[in-house]
């Protein structure tokens, strides 16, 4: 068991999906899918702290800077596939207008997540961290 509180991000290599009035969803972890730094999110990796915090207890960061909000989570959940998010981008956000740009030209098309890893073990069968 891992109880390591540092702050880490991982980017999500999926589809996004935007909607005239900012609203986009996607997912912003996959399951079960090493990433480039050989880490694997497991099932169930979110879903205490999502219990805990709420969609509402989420912001929604431009680049992870906490002083950079953009917009609103509508729906964030653990599904069968990963972390799946529903949120509307702030239109009186000069930030926000330029990530809609951004998505509707195809120049930003995932999504990332940063989190502090609660439980992990490493699989050195397979040489990637399991975050649990």
């Amino acid at each position: 068991m891992n109880e390591t509180l540092r702050y880490e991000k991982k980017v999500a290599d999926a589809q996004v999906g935007l909607d005239r009035d900012g609203t986009f969803s996607g997912y912003a972890s996959l399951f079960e899918r090493p990433d480039l730094a050989r880490d694997v999110v497991e099932k169930g990796a979110f879903a205490r702290s999502l219990m805990k915090r709420g969609t509402g207890g989420v912001r929604m960061l431009f680049q992870h800077d906490p002083n950079e909000p953009i917009g609103t989570w509508i729906d964030i959940r653990e599904d069968e596939r990963g972390l799946f998010v529903r949120g509307r981008l702030a239109k009186g956000v000069g930030r926000a207008r330029e990530v809609r740009e951004l998505m509707r030209g195809g120049a930003l098309d995932g999504l990332s997540i940063g989190f502090r890893t609660v439980r992990s073990r490493k699989d050195a069968q397979k040489g990637v961290r399991r975050i649990l």
